[in-house]
């Protein structure tokens, strides 16, 4: 009975302390949430260019050389808006492709303002995934085109299968000599748990309404019909995928690169998968010289859901340690 009893106190103690933690959290989050908007941000880099330049000539010299470089340096002052724009834009992308969002957002507001004169910068990283995702993506990129801005795409890590279906779409492709490129390939893989089933006496009926509504599944036993569908709908993709490169980068041999293989920046600079072998930190080192460099960006807002299930896992988590600590319970 007494352990029952330091039981039960146990769990009352757990439960307050979880309950209020987490009302406290939906107070102070909430009260967040409302100050903090989804939207675009646009940052000068040129001027933060500028700005660390002068603090670390400023460091490295005495004050008469200083005062000299200081002097030496082009006054830009009412010259701004004289200087062409190269707008840039980060897109990590994930298997899902969600950044698209974020995506469409900032490519829409450098149709905004942008002209022929001006040009795109995207600084993309992604290792491919779902292709309506990436499709969508690669779409936002032809925005760009159709408007007649010229549009670079810097591969520093991985730009692979679906990344490759947006790097394509630039006027020019600019690479680090170790990135990955490439990828053209289409791949599928589920696991199939029939044999398991039957093994344990379980079956598991499926119903559809059309021949090849469901071609293979992961629990039902599948049929060569179903696999050889399957297949027919892996090779048509990969066409689609190899038909949308070849007319993007007519350059390229398009048979010996969509074979599904990828090559690192060099070796793809030698197929004309990509134009030039240099990394984003140069190119925008370049363009500071001559150009208005602005990063834009779009910050999608976290759900409320999202940021207290996070922040009362670790609450819960915390509590439970202070509380086994103080009951001797471990």
């Amino acid at each position: 009975m007494e352990f029952l009893y330091h039981y039960g106190l146990f769990l009352a103690k757990a439960v307050t302390l979880v309950l209020c933690i987490a009302f406290i959290l939906i107070l102070v989050i909430s009260s967040r949430q409302k100050g903090q908007k989804a939207g675009l941000e646009f940052t000068d880099l040129s001027a933060d260019y500028k700005e660390q330049q002068l603090e670390i000539q400023q460091q490295l010299l005495d004050k008469k050389a200083f005062k000299q470089w200081k002097k030496s340096q082009p006054d830009d002052k009412g010259r701004t808006a004289e200087k062409p724009r190269l707008f840039v834009i980060n897109f990590n992308g994930s298997i899902d492709a969600h950044e698209v969002e974020a995506l469409r957002e900032e490519v829409t507001a450098v149709l905004a303002v942008a002209t022929a004169a001006d040009e795109v910068l995207v600084r993309l990283e992604s290792p491919g995934g779902v292709v309506h995702g990436y499709g969508l993506a690669a779409s936002q990129l032809e925005r760009l085109r159709q408007r007649n801005i010229p549009l670079t795409v810097a591969v520093d890590k991985v730009a692979a299968s679906g990344g490759y279906m947006m790097a394509c779409i630039a006027n020019s492709i600019i690479a680090a000599p170790f990135a990955i490129v490439g990828s053209i390939g289409v791949v599928a893989q589920l696991p199939n748990f029939h044999k398991l089933l039957k093994k344990n006496h379980i079956d598991v009926e499926q119903f559809t309404a059309g021949e090849f509504k469901r071609t293979v599944t992961v629990f039902a036993e599948n049929t060569d019909k179903g696999r050889q569908k399957f297949q027919q709908e892996l090779e048509q993709t990969h066409l689609l995928f190899k038909d949308f490169v070849a007319r993007h980068r007519p350059v390229l041999d398009i048979d010996k690169v969509a074979t599904g293989e990828h090559w690192f920046g060099y070796q793809a600079k030698e197929l004309q998968l990509v134009d030039k072998l240099q990394t984003s930190d140069d190119y925008l080192l370049d363009s500071y010289q001559h150009k208005l460099v602005v990063q834009v960006s779009y910050q999608l807002k976290a759900k409320l859901a999202e940021r207290l299930g996070l922040a009362a896992a670790s609450a819960v988590h915390k509590a439970w340690l202070k509380l086994a600590q103080q009951t001797g319970w471990h």
